[in-house]
């Protein structure tokens, strides 16, 4: 009994979710054609409702089992890359973040384990999101209405990666899992070990670790969109990555309560065409991670949950001459706390749901060793409260969020900088010393509601309003970042963005034709964004160091704020065909659009992507094959290139053999037809093309 009442309890911390072909039918995975919807619990909101992934009001998707086993790329965003509306803005093979509906960096969130990763990736392209797919074991995404439970830096979407450290369910004996595979290009080497001891039926140590190692990625022709650098070759762009996580869990018949210790280290380089002239990033996050749940805490209330976290993070960035160190051209330091508590209560008049409060400190430095890059030292205090609701209803399901934020940002006094004016289309931007404080009262609400239209289809439709504070190198960056090749201006008088999101799905997911089409609209007011410096022939302008004019130095760039607004649609469907053997059909597509509302276009959205697949499977063998397309991006912003259309293929190939259990050999393959295609959602799209051809083959045994 007690395990039992565990588990159902635990159904509010696990993320136990169905194939995901039956939400996103392009994924690069094979689809089980007798899979039935499995139910999964939306730990999102704390909610431990039971509920099919077709009966959840808000967008939310889940990578696991099949599916995460053919996603486990190198970064978050290389893994999402091709689900509708995501897309991967790489910069180079170490760099991989998540875009979502065009938006990307400090507006899209990434957890591990419920709780915020905390990293300097939303302050630089070329910055590399502190977490490991290596060792998880899902990926959750959500979009829509309800991101507002996660503040400002979630208006894009939530993307959190589950590893199962923390999970209040321990087995009877050791056991865990290996995994080792290489890819030939870039003789890619990944290996990890996760291991479970229980101490007793109540306590447990978990032991999680990962390595990757890399040489330099092979392309197609090259490596710049002028004909620079190595043929065939991505120079520097070798990486070194490293995770170790201990953590240690009890659970009882109350709740559980989880400490963890958790180490990531990267070392990668930023593809450039001088194979003597380079930069180098080298980045370490420690963390400790407390979490716990207390079943039936008072009259009213079913669970009550916390999540505090502590990160220190440190990088630095070199520049690298004949082989050697020869500069420390800028040292990022940042120590964050991240407390979330939620109760879970009963219902109340049918109405069930979480109400909850966060908190986030947030010291941030960015020196620049007597360069002139800088982004001054700040210090982040952000508080809100939320809750999320839900009623179920004879036509469907209805639900109701809110959230009520606080953000303060207190600057340090900097008596000298690098730079302390520069030139920006015709205004002279001037450095000043003595900042004020500054604060932001944020609110944001959410509806939404699930229509039963027949025993087949449903219709779900979302309206939330959103506000969202900027972050600090929005508003205090004054200087080069030479590792992303920019120049950045903050904007310490920028307002906070309004964001007004719509959008309606219709979904079939039951039967052999399965599908799901999704419209959405977003209107943003005060949107901040990059406004390229131009020169009197429309060319990008570029600067020194010092501020001056300089063809071979930097883009200089300017946090700019107008209206805006993003629109587009999103196509899936999958169907099973009566063969001899199992086979199931794909397709998928999506569409995007972001346009400043007094005229012009956005700068890096998503080129439209259309994606065929087939899965089928024969004995203990599964075969799946993949083809996708982005169309060429014309729409493109003030001084931004257009890029080509390129498409992929690929292929995914399992054995799982009957009287081995738990064992799978895979071997998969990457762009078959070598093409060289730039991303156009890339800072780096110029610089760096997709890695070309690659054979990956592996190995994963559970014990």
């Amino acid at each position: 009994m007690l395990k039992a009442k565990r588990i159902v309890h635990a159904l509010g911390y696990l993320s136990v979710s169905s194939s995901l072909a039956l939400i996103s039918p392009q994924l690069l995975a094979s689809t089980d054609t007798d899979t039935t919807l499995e139910r999964i619990s939306v730990i999102q909101t704390g909610s431990i409702m039971s509920q099919t992934e077709s009966e959840v009001v808000r967008p939310v998707a889940v990578i696991e089992g099949e599916q995460m086993e053919q996603r486990r790329a190198g970064t978050i965003g290389e893994a999402l890359d091709g689900l509708p509306g995501i897309s991967n803005a790489d910069f180079g093979p170490g760099v991989g973040r998540p875009v979502i509906r065009g938006l990307q960096g400090s507006r899209v969130a990434v957890l591990e384990d419920g709780a915020r990763v905390s990293d300097v990736s939303g302050e630089g392209a070329d910055h590399a999101v502190a977490s490991s797919t290596l060792r998880a074991d899902s990926v959750e995404i959500i979009r829509g209405p309800a991101t507002l439970l996660y503040g400002s830096g979630a208006t894009g979407g939530v993307v959190n990666v589950v590893s199962g450290r923390f999970s209040p369910i321990i087995g009877d004996r050791a056991n865990g899992a290996v995994q080792a595979s290489y890819g030939l290009n870039g003789h890619d080497r990944r290996t990890g070990v996760a291991l479970e001891l229980p101490v007793s039926g109540e306590m447990a140590v978990r032991l999680d670790a990962d390595y990757r190692n890399t040489d330099n990625f092979a392309i197609k022709g090259f490596q710049t969109v002028d004909g620079e650098g190595k043929r065939n070759e991505l120079l520097n762009s070798d990486l070194e990555s490293r995770n170790l996580a201990i953590t240690g869990v009890y659970a009882g018949e109350r709740g559980f309560l989880g400490l963890g210790f958790s180490q990531w280290t990267s070392d990668y380089g930023v593809p450039e065409a001088d194979p003597d002239d380079y930069d180098r990033i080298e980045a370490e996050s420690k963390r400790f991670d407390l979490k716990g749940e207390l079943y039936d805490p008072m009259p009213g209330f079913n669970t009550a949950r916390f999540s505090l976290a502590y990160t220190d993070f440190y990088q630095e960035e070199w520049e690298y001459e004949y082989g050697k160190k020869a500069d420390l051209e800028a040292i990022f330091k940042q120590k964050e706390f991240d407390l979330r508590l939620e109760l879970t209560h009963d219902p109340i008049a049918n109405w069930t749901g979480v109400i909850g409060l966060d908190y986030n400190n947030t010291k941030f430095e960015a020196e620049d060793d007597g360069e002139a890059f800088f982004i001054r030292p700040s210090e982040r205090n952000a508080i809100g409260v939320f809750s999320m609701q839900e009623r179920p209803t004879s036509w469907g399901q209805f639900e109701v969020g809110f959230r009520l934020g606080y953000d303060q940002f207190n600057p340090e006094r900097v008596n000298d900088n690098a730079v302390n004016s520069v030139d920006f289309r015709g205004q002279t931007l001037t450095f000043e010393e003595n900042l004020a404080n500054k604060s932001y009262l944020t609110t944001g609400i959410a509806l939404g509601a699930l229509f039963n239209l027949d025993s087949e289809h449903k219709l779900r439709a979302g309206i939330s309003r959103s506000e969202a504070a900027p972050g600090p190198e929005q508003l205090y960056a004054f200087g080069r970042h030479g590792a992303a090749g920019t120049f950045e201006i903050g904007n310490p008088d920028l307002k906070k963005e309004t964001y007004l999101n719509t959008e309606v799905s219709l979904l079939r997911q039951q039967g052999s034709l399965r599908y799901e089409a999704t419209a959405f609209v977003n209107l943003v007011d005060n949107f901040i964004y990059y406004l390229n410096d131009i020169n009197s022939d429309g060319t990008p302008r570029r600067v020194n160091e010092n501020g001056q004019d300089d063809s071979n130095g930097e883009l200089l760039v300017y946090n700019a704020q107008d209206d805006a607004i993003f629109y587009g649609v999103e196509l899936s469907g999958a169907i099973d065909l009566a063969t001899q053997l199992p086979l199931t059909l794909r397709a998928s597509g999506d569409y995007l659009r972001g346009e400043l509302r007094d005229g012009g276009n956005l700068p890096r959205m998503t080129p439209p992507r259309v994606g065929v697949g087939a899965d089928t499977r024969w004995s203990d063998f599964k075969f799946s094959v993949d083809y996708r397309y982005h169309f060429k991006q014309t729409q493109t912003a003030e001084a931004e290139d257009a890029t080509d259309g390129f498409g992929t293929l690929g292929f995914d190939l399992a054995y799982t053999p009957a009287n081995i259990k738990d064992l799978r050999l895979f071997l998969q393959g990457r762009n078959l037809t070598n093409e060289s295609g730039r991303l156009h959602q890339s800072f780096f799209k110029n610089e760096a093309p997709i890695t070309g051809r690659n054979f990956t083959a592996g190995v994963r045994y559970q014990f």
